[in-house]
């Protein structure tokens, strides 16, 4: 049965000294939230995903959720779990106070987030849905609906879903057929009649009460995506003194039998003239989807750094353990009848893959979670908007290739397991079975890929790539000269270029012809991606050669960034040219061919 130990270690590395977390305490509203706070949070987190969240995964997922009759149950254990989450304040470490939040650093929860899907993803399913539609209502809902309903999201006794998806149309949601016309009650509200499908967290029993963000079209409303509004939809209507009153017009259907995430409730919910409010202006609920929908991309790339997380730490256990066969040099254990699988450099090949592209995304992530709430506190707007294009940009990058990344990791943690890996029993069929999932929900890979070329790069004439190719630029600048790092710098200045060159290409090329962009946006995703981790990379063997004199008792753990990072400028940085050249083919090869040729 796999075991879990959040990578607190790696954590405090990555924030303390490789991006100095206590600058956060410099903007207004952090200034208690200091490296010692951040830290006394994330170790209590820790416990609570490895000693309560952890436990219940393998039986959730045995288990699943059961429906009868519009009722869904999750797994044994999970009330109870859910019971002391909430009692923990883990549903509101970085809401505003105002409403009952702590607070924290977008960064903390980040990090909290990766240590929960680590544990457990189907749980975290539930508030992670929630944390979405407490942003979009904080956004975007009128001072009525946050007063109303915000402290209950904050605290946890009711959760929040998006009901986007309708059977007919998943991407192209200006094809949506529910409707919500105005009701006559004189209160403000409408009547929303419709189906939306893939629903997560939809109908459960951890909550009293359950918050539906759903998106239809009003009578007036223009065609396509132009003519989509947003409207809050309860379970249960609240009574004057905000508790559960009346239930409303709103109804699971069905519940889906799924390939993983079996202990995530996927629901069919079916409104039936439900009473529902405004969010937003008419016809603008694209614009509070969105903040509902980058939120949950970014989390959802954190769901794929979770379990490619506990993949590695089961498989690195069973290549220390797992006699097989002997050295390729030698026997390095002539006191056993085999030697440990780790010895076989094809093993040791797999596990720094995992591990370089893991620690990689971790420090992306928290770099991108630190912007994030520069982004939001920064006293000075041209800093708040450029902390906000470096996060636009970088979402469809996290949540394309962190899960990606999730998915290879879990397979190759599997294939590492061989034969043991493809059963039930040692556990690591599941992370396979859970991470697949996260490269097609909340927007599929491919779609972040169009979103990347599409929209990011060109907009105002590439100001938003240019928070991520300055930064770049300037770090390659200042190590150059360093021959401690000559050997990380030339890598990356090499594949930076690569970057630029692909950018300007598919530019040109998408100017003139469309397909062209969407050809190349997939591999230049990955490309983007992997120039990404290079960076990160080069700022982590950076701080830890600059550790490494003083390091005494710590002398291992930052000879094993600098290894590590060496693996990765040696071994995966140089994917980069193979991915210059399949962007280069341009599209013709795939447009060539006839439909009906297939």
């Amino acid at each position: 049965m796999p075991t879990y130990k959040a990578p607190l270690d790696d954590v405090r590395f990555v924030l303390n000294e490789v991006f100095a977390v206590g600058r956060l305490a410099e903007l207004p509203g952090h200034e208690d939230h200091t490296p010692d706070l951040i830290e006394a949070v994330l170790e209590e987190g820790a416990k609570f995903a490895e000693n309560e969240l952890q436990p219940l995964n393998r039986s959730g997922d045995e288990e699943g959720c059961h429906y009868e009759n519009g009722v869904v149950r999750t797994p044994t254990g999970f009330k109870e779990a859910y019971a002391k989450f909430i009692e923990g304040g883990w549903t509101g470490v970085s809401c505003d106070p105002d409403y009952g939040g702590q607070g924290l650093p977008h960064v903390v929860n980040f990090i909290l987030e990766e240590f929960i899907c680590s544990a457990n993803l189907s749980f975290g399913m539930y508030p992670g849905l929630s944390h979405g539609a407490y942003n979009a209502l904080s956004l975007h809902g009128t001072d009525e609906l946050k007063r109303t309903y915000l402290p209950k999201l904050v605290d946890g006794t009711w959760s929040g879903t998006m009901c986007l998806t309708e059977p007919h149309c998943g991407t192209d949601l200006g094809m949506i057929r529910t409707r919500a016309v105005p009701d006559g009650s004189g209160d403000g509200s409408y009547s929303v009649t419709g189906t939306k499908i893939f629903i997560s967290a939809g109908e459960h029993d951890l909550t009293e009460n359950i918050l539906h963000l759903v998106l239809a079209k009003l009578p007036d409303a223009p065609a396509g995506t132009r003519g989509i509004s947003l409207f809050l939809v309860p379970k249960f209507l609240p009574r004057e003194d905000g508790t559960p009153g009346m239930r409303n017009g709103v109804m699971c259907g069905s519940i889906e039998h799924k390939m993983g995430i079996k202990a995530s409730s996927t629901c069919v919910m079916n409104f039936e003239g439900a009473k529902g409010w405004l969010v937003g202006q008419p016809h603008k609920g694209m614009r509070a989807m969105f903040t509902m929908m980058n939120a949950a991309r970014l989390g959802v790339g954190i769901q794929g750094l979770g379990l490619a997380e506990v993949s590695y730490q089961n498989a690195v256990t069973y290549a220390r353990e797992r006699l097989q066969g002997r050295s390729l040099t030698g026997a390095k254990a002539p006191d056993k009848p085999a030697d440990p699988i780790i010895v076989h450099p094809d093993v040791r090949k797999t596990l720094l893959t995992m591990r370089a592209h893991t620690e990689g995304c971790r420090a992306l992530a928290a770099w991108v979670g630190m912007n994030i709430d520069v982004s939001i506190k920064h006293p000075d707007p041209e800093v708040r908007r450029e902390a906000d294009d470096l996060v636009a940009l970088m979402t469809p990058v996290v949540k394309a290739f962190f899960t990606d990344h999730g998915f290879d990791a879990t397979n190759m943690g599997m294939q590492l397991y061989g034969g043991h890996g493809y059963i039930r029993e040692y556990g690591m069929e599941q992370f396979v079975r859970d991470a697949r999932i996260a490269q097609i929900y909340e927007g599929t890979n491919a779609i972040q890929a169009l979103d990347l070329v599409g929209r990011k790069l060109p907009q105002d004439m590439g100001r938003l790539l240019r928070r991520f190719f300055h930064p770049v630029s300037e770090l390659l600048e200042e190590t150059q000269e360093d021959p401690e790092l000559l050997e990380f710098v030339i890598p990356l200045a090499k594949a930076f270029g690569k970057l630029q060159q692909a950018t300007a290409l598919v530019a040109q090329r998408g100017m003139k012809n469309a397909d062209e962009a969407g050809a190349a946006s997939t591999d230049y995703l990955r490309m983007f991606a992997l120039v990404a981790l290079g960076y990160m990379w080069l700022r982590m063997v950076k701080a830890a050669k600059e550790k490494l004199p003083e390091a005494d008792g710590r002398a291992g753990f930052y000879d094993s960034k600098v290894k590590t990072g060496r693996f990765y400028m040696t071994k995966l940085l140089p994917q980069v040219n193979g991915l210059f050249l399949t962007i280069m083919a341009g599209s013709q090869v795939l447009m060539d061919m006839d439909a009906d040729a297939f």
